[in-house]
């Protein structure tokens, strides 16, 4: 597949790309009046303008053309949306491999998809040749090596389409292809009737996998680009829209029968992804995600909103599409009797996470996820405010009251206080002294030996929660196991208020 210049003039006229290649520019690629005068791939720049002293050419961008065609594949989708991107291209000419099994009859059948498809490549500037056939093998020999442009191949009549190909359209490679050539095998239908035997025995088994594979006899799946989301769901429209309230009101067309979808199937959205797909071919997404599983159309489609303020919808869209790439269980619950009332089940805080992860940045908002430890500065850690709830390595304990503030190493402190287990009488910190009004504990929290480093005695912490006259609550604890002949070390790990 060759991209075409943007001008119209230059499509008209003999252009062609280069690249170095043995210290030489040869061509990469060359339109269709360059291929007329008789100019191909692989052929050095100097003869190339010898057979056309006209020949405009520029240098070969592969990272580019790596771009464009990723681009376009991601385009492709409005058809089907299992689209993989095709490496294989001959002499250059990469291109796109859809599977549209059950999707031709939303076109009007696989010949008027394929029109509409050709069509709309060549609005966008695009010279493209394809085919629909039974199976990956077939289509891509007759769409690179068949006369016509378009083909549709009826089932089971791919032995009789390839005969007369070149043996190349198996997708082999150019060495091996020559080698058939010599012996007079250059037509595909001259292998139908060749004993695989000693076939295999000259040329490997790639000749006759490939043939198996273009005939249908052995199946070749087809990886897509993108992950396949069974929760999917478009909307196409007759002529192109571009006004936002247009935008917003098929967005939540869509929205809402996502959601009824999910509510049957007793499941809720983490994440949603938009995609608008622009008259000119392009595509642009908006994505959303949550804290939790959601499916109220309202909540979703205020996280929306915000996205679809900056979207550049160019000369318009004919086509959107949502998908719920990620959905996790979400059992029914009692909705109220007024209207609306599904939207106020939804907690305040969790609207409120979603609605500032998505206008930040997911990695902009984080929260506190339980960790498998009981050391309180290993009992949790930051993640990601929508990240899912497989992020925590353990559900949350019910322990005894934690500090709203915990330092982040537990700092040194000198406490006076009766042995063996009573609370502290008063102890300084920062240069200030604080007598203990009220205390409550001990709690003990024994060391982790499991995770290696000090002796498990020495890690044995007493935690003792304390109020001072001046009303203000800390929570110290004394490291190590009372021993009459060591003095007990004290440290402040976090303050209540």
């Amino acid at each position: 597949m060759t991209r075409l210049p943007t001008l119209a003039a230059w499509r008209a006229k003999p252009f062609a790309t280069t690249a170095k290649a043995g210290g030489r520019l040869v061509i990469v690629a060359a339109n269709a009046p360059a291929e007329a005068a008789g100019i191909a791939p692989g052929q050095a720049l100097a003869d190339a303008r010898a057979l056309e002293p006209g020949l405009r050419v520029v240098a070969a961008d592969p990272p580019a053309d790596s771009s464009a065609l990723a681009a376009l594949a991601d385009g492709l989708t409005r058809y089907t949306p299992w689209v993989a991107v095709d490496e294989q291209g001959e002499g250059g000419a990469r291109g796109a491999l859809l599977d549209i099994t059950g999707c031709a009859h939303l076109f009007g059948g696989e010949a008027a998809l394929l029109a509409d498809l050709i069509g709309r490549l060549e609005r966008c500037g695009f010279a493209a040749r394809a085919a629909v056939a039974a199976s990956a093998g077939a289509a891509w020999a007759i769409a690179r090596f068949a006369p016509h442009d378009r083909l549709v191949i009826a089932p089971g009549a791919e032995g009789e389409a390839l005969a007369a190909l070149p043996v190349a359209a198996l997708r082999l490679p150019a060495e091996t292809a020559g080698r058939l050539e010599r012996l007079g095998l250059r037509r595909i239908g001259a292998l139908y009737t060749l004993p695989r035997a000693p076939l295999a025995r000259r040329f490997g088994s790639l000749v006759g996998r490939r043939l198996d594979q273009a005939l249908g006899r052995v199946e070749e799946p087809i990886s897509p680009r993108r992950p396949v989301e069974p929760w999917r769901l478009q909307l196409a429209f007759a002529e192109p829209i571009a006004q936002r309230e247009d935008i917003a009101a098929a967005t939540e067309y869509l929205t809402a029968a996502l959601c009824r979808r999910l509510a049957e199937e007793m499941k809720g959205a983490r994440r949603l992804v938009l995609a608008l797909y622009r008259a000119d071919g392009t595509l642009a997404r908006a994505e959303i995600g949550t804290s939790r599983p959601v499916r109220e159309t309202k909540h979703l489609m205020r996280l929306f909103a915000e996205k679809l303020d900056g979207l550049d919808v160019g000369l318009g869209l004919d086509l959107v599409a949502l998908s719920a790439p990620v959905v996790e269980p979400l059992a029914a619950s009692q909705s109220g009797l007024l209207a609306g009332a599904s939207e106020a089940a939804l907690p305040a805080l969790a609207a409120l996470v979603d609605r500032l992860a998505n206008r930040l940045g997911a990695s902009e908002v984080r929260r506190l996820v339980p960790v498998a430890s009981h050391l309180p500065e290993r009992a949790q850690r930051a993640a990601p405010a929508l990240a899912s709830a497989a992020a925590a390595e353990a559900p949350w304990r019910k322990r005894r009251p934690r500090p709203l503030r915990l330092f982040t190493r537990p700092q040194p402190v000198d406490a006076i206080a009766p042995v063996p287990d009573d609370p502290p009488l008063l102890f300084r910190w920062r240069a200030q002294l604080h007598r203990i009004r009220r205390a409550d504990g001990p709690e003990r929290i024994a060391g982790e030996w499991w995770q290696g480093g000090a002796p498990a005695q020495a890690e044995v912490r007493d935690y003792y929660r304390v109020e001072d006259e001046a009303g203000r609550r800390f929570w110290l604890y004394r490291e190590g196991l009372y021993h009459p002949e060591r003095r007990p070390r004290w440290f402040l790990h976090g303050l209540f208020a």
